[in-house]
């Protein structure tokens, strides 16, 4: 696997699987023909397990939000919250240890409800749908999922036979869940900053003879191009995780159950 790329690297031993394992963290992955277990908690965010039995080989993935992020120019880090780069790395990195994609099959989890405020359009339902379109545009199987609803999950994931566990939680037992979440999907105010000037820097106004600009930006005051450069240039830019006694989740579009998959 690539260094340049967000690859998990909190090993352990699990004590309840009895073998090594990695703790994916939110904008991770990881890929591995050991026979080991991948851990991560779900809130909104969604993680594809995808296995190529064949050629005993399999990875996950944590993303948390569904767009590409293609207007942005990100390091591969920041990249991997959007799912379209989350799923590109993990499928390209198995296929370059050896998976063939015809043979790729997916288990999909995560997209709770669990963020505050999203009353129009749930984040978690967002996650859900791109997850199974972004597969089936791939052609990419899904034998088992279990999506949405209101409870975090923590998920393990052994890539060599293919079989996840499933545990759901209250928001009660990892209140952290959702914090972290709101806290990693918003952009931080440098962030937003960095990016409006690098849009500045592409932005060319050309000032025709009557002096008035043919560009705006969005957001601008419409008399703006009335006033004097001076004064537009005072105006201001706008954890551990142990896994015990699974429980069988609610299988969504006929999807096999994930306890024992």
């Amino acid at each position: 696997m690539s260094s340049t790329l967000p690859i998990a690297n909190n090993l352990y031993f699990d004590n309840h699987f009895k073998r090594p394992g990695v703790k994916l963290l939110p904008n991770e992955f990881y890929t591995t023909s050991e026979d080991m277990v991948l851990v991560t908690v779900l809130g909104s965010c969604v993680a594809a397990c995808i296995q190529d039995r064949t050629a005993g080989i399999g990875g996950m993935n944590h993303f948390m939000l569904p767009d590409d992020g293609a207007d942005v120019v990100q390091a591969a880090s920041d990249s991997m919250r959007y799912g379209a780069y989350a799923m590109e790395v993990l499928i390209n990195e198995l296929i370059k240890a050896g998976g063939r994609r015809e043979r790729f099959e997916a288990k999909v989890f995560g997209g709770a409800a669990v963020l505050a405020g999203m009353t129009t359009m749930n984040i978690g339902d967002r996650n859900s749908e791109f997850v199974r379109r972004y597969l089936a545009l791939e052609k990419i199987r899904i034998v088992a999922e279990d999506l949405q609803g209101g409870h975090p999950r923590k998920v393990a994931f052994m890539p060599r036979t293919g079989q996840v566990m499933v545990k759901k939680l209250r928001l009660q037992q990892d209140q952290g869940v959702a914090e972290r979440e709101q806290a990693l999907a918003r952009p931080t105010a440098e962030a937003r900053a960095e990016r409006l000037a690098r849009a500045r820097e592409r932005v060319e106004l050309f000032a025709p003879p009557t002096g008035r600009p043919r560009i705006e930006l969005f957001g601008s005051n419409p008399a703006a191009g009335t006033a004097s450069a001076a004064q537009r240039a005072a105006t201001p830019a706008k954890p551990r995780i142990e896994l015990s006694g699974a429980t069988r989740p609610t299988i969504q579009n006929n999807a096999r159950t994930v306890e024992e998959a």
